[in-house]
């Protein structure tokens, strides 16, 4: 008798148990908001039932807000959507809510939208392009350029708070040579500061190009991805304002055949294309360092040290799939000992195939 009186109510629950109704996020954060210009909330649900699920009732806590969902059974395993519009007709900070009744669920299920309409909602992606969540920066990138040992060149980069909480940014990663200062310490919602970023050159080691990545972050204690990175580069000159008028004549002189290059792949995957080096000067020419701003670039030099009235060939060769990843422009540097061009970045720009 007992096992009879088990199995009638295991019966009795199957209804309810076998129909459930399942929601990916009961909450969807609007954030800013025009006046009068409404918005809509789609929620995603879900029968995860074995049985048709049916929606008997759906109830908005406002008539300052409007409910579209599926009035049709949904059958066991299906997706469906719930949209949930504001009307935004009143200024300030908004919390709207609406209850769904159903025989997939033993309780009613609540959904909110909030946000906060403001009177002008304005457009920052001109002034400020690139965004770390809602976070907006004028740049995502630094470049140090010509660069003297015992230099401390400033790099600014302005910040924009488009959320609707406060925030603290703050530079993390950073190496030894590099050091950052945000004003104001705590952003508001739609102020602006600035974070100024220092170089030491001095604790610079080498000539030539020195590259990392930091990251900006909202608040103290944020994760690092690639969606908060910003690459730093700095570029480390030999000093030559000691060398007199005589030394000069007797310096090497380079000249290349082109400082740009124009790639067009024709289908191919990768292209070399070649620029000739001459030393005109009246000793040795020395390549003492050569390097690539970015990934997606070989390169081969003939020689290192070019003599008086000698030429060499540089061959670079460009990957079309690795470039098409950048967001920074390729280009190739050389450090040399001819002091009127102690750099010489070739910019190598690919022509759409």
């Amino acid at each position: 008798m007992k096992t009879i009186i088990t199995q009638l109510l295991l019966l009795a629950a199957m209804p309810v148990a076998a129909q459930r109704l399942t929601v990916a996020k009961k909450t969807v954060d609007c954030g800013k908001v025009a006046y009068e210009k409404p918005v809509t909330a789609t929620f995603e649900l879900r029968n995860k039932g074995i049985r048709k699920l049916k929606i008997t009732e759906v109830k908005a806590g406002c008539g300052c807000t409007k409910v579209e969902y599926p009035t049709e059974d949904i059958p066991a395993g299906d997706k469906f959507t719930l949209r949930l519009t504001y009307d935004s007709r009143q200024l300030g900070h908004f919390d709207k809510s609406v209850r769904i009744v159903s025989n997939g669920s033993r309780q009613p299920v609540y959904l909110n939208m909030k946000g906060v309409v403001v009177e002008d909602l304005k457009d920052y992606s001109a002034s400020y392009p690139f965004a770390i969540g809602e976070l907006l920066t004028d740049r995502n990138e630094i470049e140090f350029d010509d660069v003297n040992k015992g230099d401390n060149p400033v790099q600014d980069i302005y910040i924009m708070n488009a959320g609707t909480k406060v925030f603290t940014p703050n530079m993390m990663h950073l190496p030894p040579y590099l050091s950052a200062v945000v004003t104001p310490e705590r952003l508001a919602p739609g102020r602006s500061g600035k974070i100024e970023v220092m170089l030491n050159s001095a604790k610079l080691h080498d000539f030539g190009l020195t590259q990392t990545s930091v990251y900006l972050a909202r608040n103290i204690g944020e994760k690092i991805s690639n969606d908060n990175e910003i690459t730093v580069s700095a570029v480390l000159l030999p000093d030559f304002t000691g060398m007199t008028g005589a030394q000069r004549q007797y310096a090497p002189k380079m000249k290349l055949s082109a400082e740009t290059l124009d790639i067009a792949f024709d289908g191919k995957s990768k292209k070399t294309e070649e620029i000739v080096i001459t030393n005109n000067g009246r000793t040795a020419l020395k390549i003492t360092s050569l390097q690539m701003f970015t990934s997606g670039l070989k390169v081969t030099l003939g020689k290192r040290e070019i003599a008086a009235g000698e030429t060499t060939k540089l061959k670079i060769t460009a990957q079309r799939d690795e470039l098409k990843k950048l967001r920074s422009k390729p280009r190739v540097l050389m450090i040399t000992n001819d002091p009127d061009k102690p750099k010489v970045a070739i910019e190598v720009r690919i022509k759409n195939d």
